[in-house]
């Protein structure tokens, strides 16, 4: 329970009990971030099917500004630095790390952070509400259990290095049992596992293994690329 609150506490705002945790807590947190997911995904839905009384633009811009308020856009911020460093490092993996470390956004990252939210906004009117909305945060919380296992930490003491080791090959097990289970419901959600695969290859290739900044522009990435798998299902259907 108490690494649920910690998970909880570290990936949302959501009001959380105080509790004492080690850096052991912290790592092993990771296991329950597709809870925190899903429960991001009904309060988002929730948000979304609320707007859509009133408009479908609306429950789009209610989903949307919900998403950012409930996680402290939190991953956005990884993604803007994420954004900077690749800008900035003309090949240089050296000087991206070290433009990826800095606390201040630059140019790149602002235009990452507002093309995500447009593309965000577009693809959930384009979704609409329903249960493949409130899975996409679920889904795309499985990624960073995947990168810790597949990904070097590339900074002592940062979330990349807290993380390695903490996820066991049974929670992929598990969590991946429970995606196909819910890919039965929302047949899109398969999409996952080659999204995954190929931010972990992209990742790898751009920078030699993963940081916390990474995890997060990642949880965004697949977020995005979730509700387009969901946007193209429903224009097949």
């Amino acid at each position: 329970m108490k690494r649920l609150i910690v998970a909880f506490g570290f990936l949302t705002r959501l009001p959380m009990p105080r509790v004492e945790v080690t850096s052991t807590d912290f790592a092993a947190a990771i296991r329950f971030y597709p809870v925190v997911g899903l429960v991001i995904g009904l309060i988002v839905a929730a948000a979304g099917w609320a707007g859509a009384l009133v408009d479908p633009w609306m429950g789009a811009g209610a989903a949307l500004l919900t998403w950012i308020a409930v996680t402290g856009a939190l991953h956005l911020d990884g993604l803007a630095d994420l954004a900077d460093g690749l800008g900035a490092a003309h090949g240089d993996r050296t000087r991206l790390l070290a433009v990826m470390a800095d606390p201040h956004i630059g140019s790149f990252g602002v235009v990452a952070i507002v093309c995500q939210m447009l593309a965000k906004l577009v693809l959930l009117h384009a979704v609409g509400v329903g249960w493949g909305l409130a899975l996409v945060p679920f889904a795309a919380r499985m990624g960073p259990l995947a990168w810790a296992r597949l990904l070097p930490p590339l900074r002592p003491g940062g979330l990349g290095a807290a993380v390695a080791g903490a996820v066991r090959a049974r929670d992929l097990l598990g969590w991946g049992l429970l995606l196909a289970l819910a890919a039965v419901a929302v047949p899109a959600l398969i999409a996952l596992p080659l999204l995954v695969l190929g931010v972990a290859a992209w990742l790898r290739r751009t920078l030699g293994g993963v940081t916390g900044d990474a995890h997060g522009a990642g949880i965004e990435i697949l977020e995005t690329g979730l509700l387009v798998a969901l946007a193209v299902a429903g224009a097949l259907a």
